[in-house]
């Protein structure tokens, strides 16, 4: 009995031992980034929050998307989601469904349609182009091995897209007095499930216990200020454009 007994603490040590040397093994890898890539995604993040207000110029959203930025800034850079061995993640409680249940939210309020039916769906689709800074950022810190291959170009995201063509869709669409509704709404089928296809990808790859992916370099940097702010904050508003934008555009006798 005893000897079990000893053979379980042992089991157990070894298991925290390694999950720190691991953990540390993480750090040290997040340390040695250059801070630029930090930078430059810090910016792309606000950029995006401030973008959206632009586009939408709600006072709401604007004090809502920046108290929980900082909420969100807050559990990123006090490690809270560095620990991957809980079940649920996280991540996925705190962070990724409160904020698809924000995203949600609106289509089913009355204020909350008023609200999608009032965007200026050529700004929005303007503001998809936000999405290149985030490409370029996810290139960056695959070459510093702390995303997965699988959130690039040579793996399976090829989001790029839309961010290179959102601009020429704007420009396409209303180029003419009639706005084509139907090229902005393809798009947008398209570029959504672009996005979905990344989102899933990236769970897949995520550090838990229920990764699939990237075993050997799965997506670290998420875990991370501020890198947390990519599911959080900066999809979480590219997913609401979308959905927006079809809702806005399968509704009869509105300009868009």
């Amino acid at each position: 009995m005893r000897s079990n007994y000893l053979i379980k603490i042992r089991g157990v040590s070894s298991n925290l031992t390694s999950q720190i040397k691991q953990k540390n093994k993480n750090s040290i890898k997040l340390e040695n980034l250059p801070v630029y890539i930090s930078l430059l995604f810090g910016i792309t993040a606000v950029g995006a929050v401030l973008w959206f207000y632009f586009v939408t110029r709600s006072k709401s959203f604007l004090v809502l998307a920046l108290c929980w930025m900082v909420l969100q800034s807050i559990m990123g850079y006090s490690s809270f989601y560095q620990n991957t061995e809980t079940i649920p993640p996280r991540m996925m409680i705190f962070g990724i469904l409160p904020a698809l249940t924000l995203v949600l939210f609106p289509f089913f309020t009355k204020k909350g349609k008023t609200f999608i039916q009032q965007i200026n769906l050529k700004k929005l689709t303007y503001f998809h182009s936000i999405r290149i800074a985030v490409e370029i950022t996810l290139g960056l810190l695959f070459y510093y091995r702390v995303v997965s291959v699988y959130m690039t170009l040579e793996g399976t995201n090829f989001d790029l897209v839309s961010g290179i063509t959102a601009p020429i869709i704007a420009y396409l669409a209303y180029k003419k007095c009639e706005t084509n509704k139907k090229l902005l709404f393809g798009w947008n089928i398209v570029c959504l499930l672009l996005l979905l296809n990344v989102v899933v990808t990236a769970i897949l790859a995520f550090p838990s216990p229920f990764q699939k992916l990237a075993f050997n370099q799965p997506n670290l940097a998420i875990l991370y200020f501020p890198f947390n702010l990519l599911p959080t904050v900066v999809v979480p508003i590219v997913l609401f454009s979308h959905l927006a934008a079809l809702k806005k555009l399968t509704f009869k006798n509105k300009t868009a």
